[in-house]
Order: C-alpha cells, then sequence, then structure tokens
C-alpha cells in the first residue's frame, strides 16, 4: 500500500501531496514555470568543465569525416 507523502514544494515550500499532482514536485503550474525560468536564465547551473564551444564543434566536424 503506496503512503500519500506530503513534500513541500521547492520553490514556495507550499506542502505537496506526493502521488497525484500533474506539477510533481512543485505545487502549481506556475511554480513549475517560474522553476523552468530560473534555468533558462542561468540563474541554476549544474557544476562541470568549462566546454570550449568552437573546439567541440571542430571535434564534431573532423568525427563526420
Amino acid at each position: 500500500m503506496m503512503v500519500n507523502r506530503i513534500k513541500l514544494c521547492p520553490l514556495c515550500k507550499k506542502p505537496v501531496p506526493e502521488k497525484d499532482n500533474p506539477y510533481r514536485p512543485f505545487c502549481s503550474e506556475r511554480c513549475k514555470l517560474l522553476d523552468l525560468g530560473e534555468w533558462a536564465s542561468d540563474k541554476y547551473r549544474i557544476a562541470g568543465e568549462k566546454v570550449d564551444r568552437e573546439s567541440e564543434e571542430d571535434q564534431e566536424k573532423e568525427e563526420k569525416k
């Protein structure tokens, strides 16, 4: 039997039921879209090595030959 756990929305911190929530892990479409906007504006980033785009494109062209 699955328990309907309550978690907090990562954006607004309102309680959110885990089961039957189309916006999971968010509480609403608004919070989901606000979070997407933060990613799109580069406010959120995932750490990693810096990539030189030109070198990457050159390498892809060489691999296609």
